[in-house]
């Protein structure tokens, strides 16, 4: 794979250039949107829900903030990961070419984004009274791992958009239930232990909570959470590449 993104690299640049200038092509603010949208959903969620749900809640901006900083990378990423196939059959139908790259290209703009609203993430969280420490640094992990489930299932999701065009509107309604199942604006502490733990059978959930330990709490998480990440990410990889060499002589035929 590494010797094919070397080979390929100009193409893959290009394909990232060409999402990136599609995306903000005549707008006003540009690559500003992606800085402005997920702070005024912070604003609106915040104003709605911290009476609700914020009141015991230590630092809930930061809080919430960083649920609906990891939810939006893995919405972003996924629903443009899912139509980079189909949104680039008139290339894979002329030339033989690796079509993970379409993904791929797909989810480097996304990381860029999240990048981008992570730098304002920081200057909100030290605006809130968070106390930073050399424990930040561990954000890389789940930055990664997240990028590389998102990689996982995106391959998944555009595979199926191929062959079943509904794929679209059910994935709508799974990001909506998927949103209220993965803790963004409120807390589990009133669930029981086993309630609690079955939270950590939502991948997105476990991304969150890395953030919240290391940014609120300002501990790092124990191994076994690490190594359940890791797995996550493994299965979702291992789908992606399963859906990808079995059905790639036919995509051809249903574009």
């Amino acid at each position: 794979m590494i010797k094919k993104m070397i080979q390929y690299q100009f193409l893959f640049e290009e394909l990232v250039k060409r999402d990136f200038k599609q995306k903000y092509k005549r707008t006003v603010l540009g690559v500003g949107w992606s800085l402005l949208s997920p702070l005024l959903m912070l604003l609106v969620m915040r104003m709605m829900l911290v009476g609700f749900f914020g009141r015991d809640t230590p630092h809930y901006t930061t809080y919430l903030f960083s649920g609906t900083l990891v939810f939006g990378f893995f919405s972003e990423a996924t629903k443009r990961g899912m139509g980079s196939l189909r949104g680039n059959a008139g290339i894979f139908s002329m030339a033989t070419v690796p079509k993970y790259l379409f993904l791929l290209s797909r989810n480097v703009q996304a990381l860029i984004n999240f990048l981008l609203t992570l730098v304002i993430y920081f200057l909100l969280a030290a605006f809130d009274g968070i106390t930073f420490t050399w424990r930040v640094v561990c954000l890389i992990y789940p930055i990664c791992c997240l990028t590389l489930f998102n990689i996982g299932i995106g391959m998944v999701l555009s595979a199926l958009f191929i062959f079943f065009r509904d794929t679209q509107y059910l994935y709508d309604v799974f990001l909506r239930m998927l949103t209220y199942l993965s803790a963004i604006f409120y807390t589990i502490d009133r669930f029981s232990p086993l309630g609690q733990n079955l939270f950590l059978l939502n991948p997105i959930y476990l991304f969150i909570r890395y953030f919240r330990k290391i940014v609120i709490e300002a501990t790092v998480p124990t191994i076994w959470f690490h190594l359940l990440m890791a797995a996550d990410v493994v299965i979702a990889l291992g789908m992606g590449c399963f859906m990808y060499k079995k059905y790639n002589t036919k995509f051809l035929y249903y574009i």
